[in-house]
């Protein structure tokens, strides 16, 4: 082997092992510690070598690391699908390496080390804005059991805290790759470090607030098993039957409000009447606040519904799921533009189904509204993005104020407050089904800097980001030597 061909072995070796880092952070239940420093060796790659060996370095390291959740994609879209949405994965992060690669080889200068985090962010924002899944699989949901680093978002919401996990990466990277050359260097990692000490240091603070209010005991109850529409009698009344069960249980163990995850069954009409009697019924039986969700289908365009029934047997409010998965939309569902509040016990609850709270603007919304408690039912993908999902939306109730009660199927059951601690939590089952009791402080909402200006910080990254980008199409200052493209 020439040195021609082991230098070509040795950036393939590279790559590879690059991307497999990146599985671990791409992954739906990712190693949290290890986001903070996965890019760092694909960044010194590109810093160092050539434009034309970057590219496809970084290009096969982003495709390794994209394709860990294959098998996640194929549950919930087709073949076509799945591939598209990891090549644009790969494209979009060869295009954030290499935007941050042209402006930090051209300028050599601290302040290069806020390319890559700017970038990043104005990714984030506009894929939140802009997709129909929005920003579900942001890097910085991975931190959703740090709790002190969490607290980020209650001031700059999501973005801030992936700025945050950029920025170190980014500054790692020029350490290591630039070490004494980058001017002014130290002003760099000064702020890096300022940046995440005050961070974490105002998460403890923050997690130290006291939280007074009434005690309330949620219950949630989940079974796996789905109800279509072509469910026999038999098996649907055994399912039915065994909810029953469940939220009498709860309601005797002291439970006042009791939660189901989404679309316990896809019913006609005819039947959803008949079902929404029967829970209301229930409620009233059992003395309890009831919320329960249903999919509809008219022939037409289902829908998918969320109810909440008060302890005499009203129906207090009923919810329209806004923003749907991608089977949902293959089936092209009716997508709902209201929003649900009741009051219970002097505090306000707010209804919102699954996918709604991997939105931010939707949460801020709920914030907005003086929300004090969020009911999400909720039905995750058998099991392999349960933790993800549940931690996406304890980041809503982190950003907003507000105490959160998920009742997932093929997932998870969680309480987690308004500082994004998880109360109680356990997995969902097929019958007879997993039923969760928490006695928990429900307070007023936690005034919240991000419930006010929304994603402010996110948008300010993306007009930064157009400055950069149009810098980095400038040409090469003079005295400054770039290595070779």
């Amino acid at each position: 082997m020439n040195f021609r061909q082991k230098h070509i072995a040795l950036q393939i070796a590279a790559a590879v092992a690059c991307g497999i880092l990146l599985r671990f952070v791409f992954d739906l239940h990712p190693i949290w510690w290890l986001v903070w420093y996965a890019p760092v060796p694909l960044l010194v790659l590109a810093f160092r070598l050539s434009s034309r060996e970057a590219r496809w370095i970084v290009t096969l390291a982003a495709a390794i690391g994209s394709s860990v959740n294959f098998h996640y994609f194929r549950l919930v879209m087709p073949l076509p699908a799945v591939l598209a949405v990891i090549a644009m994965q790969t494209l979009l992060w060869t295009f954030l390496i290499l935007a941050t690669r042209r402006l930090v080889v051209r300028y050599r200068a601290w302040w290069t080390v806020f390319v890559y985090p700017v970038l990043c962010v104005a990714a984030d924002t506009l894929m939140a804005a802009l997709l129909p899944d929005g920003n579900w699989a942001s890097l910085a949901y991975s931190q959703g059991d740090i709790l002190p680093i969490l607290q980020i978002t209650s001031l700059l919401g999501v973005s801030g805290l992936l700025f945050l996990l950029a920025l170190v990466s980014s500054a790692l990277a020029l350490a290591i790759s630039h070490r004494r050359s980058l001017r002014r260097g130290w002003i760099a990692y000064a702020i890096t470090v300022l940046l995440l000490v005050s961070s974490i240091f105002f998460g403890y603070i923050r997690l130290h607030n006291p939280v007074t209010g009434a005690e309330t005991t949620f219950g949630i109850v989940s079974i796996d098993d789905a109800i279509g529409l072509k469910a026999s009698v038999a098996y649907s009344s055994n399912i039915l039957q065994g909810y029953d069960q469940q939220i009498a249980s709860l309601a005797a163990q002291g439970a006042q409000v009791i939660v189901l995850p989404e679309k316990i069954a896809f019913l006609a009409p005819p039947v959803a009447q008949q079902w929404q009697q029967h829970f209301s019924a229930l409620a009233a039986q059992n003395h309890v606040w009831l919320e329960v969700s249903v999919g509809i289908d008219d022939g037409k365009r289902p829908t998918n519904w969320a109810w909440l029934f008060t302890p005499e047997g009203a129906l207090a409010s009923s919810y329209q799921k806004h923003h749907m998965a991608p089977p949902e939309r293959r089936e092209r569902y009716t997508s709902g533009a209201d929003y649900s509040v009741s009051t219970i016990d002097g505090y306000t609850y707010g209804l919102a189904i699954c996918k709604d709270m991997h939105f931010a603007a939707l949460g801020r919304a709920y914030g907005q509204r003086h929300t004090a408690v969020m009911l999400v039912p909720a039905w995750d993908f058998d099991y392999l993005d349960g933790w993800m999902e549940a931690r996406t939306t304890v980041v809503r109730g982190i950003e907003n104020g507000y105490l959160i009660v998920r009742a997932s199927r093929e997932g998870l059951l969680t309480v987690s407050d308004a500082y994004g601690r998880i109360l109680a939590e356990q997995p969902s089952s097929a019958m007879p089904g997993s039923s969760l009791l928490a006695k928990v402080i429900v307070a007023n909402p936690v005034p919240t800097l991000y419930s006010r200006i929304g994603n402010l910080f996110g948008w300010l990254c993306v007009a930064a980001a157009i400055i950069f980008l149009l810098i980095g199409r400038k040409t090469v200052p003079q005295g400054t030597k770039p290595p070779s493209s």
